[in-house]
């Protein structure tokens, strides 16, 4: 197959999902999302520390709408957060003069990372990033922001899809842990 013809793509589209699972998945990520935004809109306002980041936007997604993806379970979603974000910060630390640079090792080596653990989580790849070109408050928390908010909400996530993702019998979460 030549090189242009691979990107015609293999298959066709995946069906459409039920309006069950569409409403099951608008529910988990609004529990989800909700339950880091009140502790950091309503818990942290007044701190220094954060708890919502934009990287959970995507875990939602994966965790309460591609359940059974390999890239959605806990393993994936709490390692893949921390150690993209201790790749992150170290890079914000050592190369932060050039944060093109910081910004390109950080993601590349978290990917590379999370691919050598076996804990592959797309948003991983934005946490990273974000450790190198967040705000000032960001900054200031140093490898604290592997924990927190990184790791603290990720967790927090994972409780709302336990809860949630198993209430209805179709839906099952997780498909492995470790």
């Amino acid at each position: 197959m030549s090189y242009f013809g691979k990107m015609r793509g293999t298959t066709t589209s995946p069906p459409r999902v039920s309006i069950q699972e569409v409403i099951w998945s608008w529910i988990g990520s609004f529990l989800g999302i909700a339950a880091v935004g009140v502790i950091h809109f309503n818990l942290l306002d007044k701190s220094d520390l954060v708890m919502i980041i934009g990287s959970f936007g995507a875990s939602a997604v994966l965790i309460y709408a591609a359940i059974r993806s390999p890239l959605a379970q806990p393993r994936n979603l709490i390692g893949g957060h921390v150690i993209s974000a201790i790749i992150g910060v170290a890079c914000f630390q050592f190369l932060g003069g050039q944060l093109w640079l910081a910004s390109a090792v950080a993601v590349a080596t978290a990917i590379a990372a999370m691919l050598l653990t076996k804990t592959l989580h797309p948003p991983g790849g934005a946490s990273a990033l974000i450790a190198v070109i967040g705000s000032e408050k960001i900054h200031a928390l140093g490898y604290l922001y592997a924990i927190f908010p990184a790791g603290t909400g990720a967790v927090i996530m994972l409780i709302v899809a336990l809860l949630v993702n198993n209430i209805p019998e179709s839906r099952r979460y997780p498909e492995f842990w470790l």
